[in-house]
């Protein structure tokens, strides 16, 4: 499935906010992107219509099985990507930023090259 780069923020948000948080709410992932509340809930009714989400009777947002591996392939390639910046002497602040632009446009395989790549060189380190 395809989806845009604004849905895949979103979704690596929920995902990096449940493993921070234990939870997550439409105010958690408005703090942490620095959205509108509005905003957010737009775009999580969006995504609960498309079935990458669902929201309990207490406003709890979970993955389904579809948005949770979007946002787990998106997640690694933020993780790995960041690492690899920051290996190559990029400041941790640049290398995120830098990173979550990236790693929406790489073919994959480029990013399988980057992910081999980088999985060589930290086993050498």
């Amino acid at each position: 499935m395809h989806v845009h780069e604004s849905a895949e923020d979103y979704l690596e948000a929920i995902l990096m906010l449940r493993e921070k948080k234990g939870q997550v709410r439409s105010i958690d992932i408005a703090n942490e992107l620095n959205f509108s509340k509005p905003s957010v809930s737009i775009a999580m009714k969006k995504l609960r219509e498309s079935g990458l989400i669902e929201m309990d009777a207490g406003s709890l947002i979970t993955l389904t099985p579809a948005g949770m591996e979007i946002a787990a392939r998106i997640y690694e390639r933020h993780r790995i990507l960041t690492d690899l910046l920051i290996r190559l002497g990029v400041s941790p602040e640049t290398a995120r930023a830098d990173a979550c632009r990236i790693e929406h446009d790489l073919s994959d395989e480029t990013w399988q090259r980057i992910k081999a790549h980088a999985a060589a060189h930290s086993a050498a380190l």
